[in-house]
């Protein structure tokens, strides 16, 4: 059965949480982190597409940099 959009975004979620956790990264340093490379974000706005997981394939790009993950396994997520 093919897995459905909630469920991707439930993935993300928890994916980005979690490489967050891991690089012991608070939602206000990332926001600080991607406004330094040029993606003006706030800790609001960050704590709202972590924790909605339904954010733009450029916020995970940006979010992967941002806390120094260069490769992301897809079996991982």
């Amino acid at each position: 059965m093919a897995e459905g959009r909630d469920e991707w975004a439930d993935r993300a979620r928890r994916f980005l949480k979690a490489e967050l956790k891991r690089a012991e990264i608070t939602y206000e340093e990332l926001a600080r982190r991607l406004t330094g490379m040029g993606v003006p974000e706030t800790k609001g706005s960050v704590t709202v597409k972590v924790n909605r997981g339904a954010y733009p394939a450029w916020f995970f790009f940006a979010a992967m940099k941002a806390i120094g993950r260069e490769q992301v396994n897809l079996a991982d997520v």
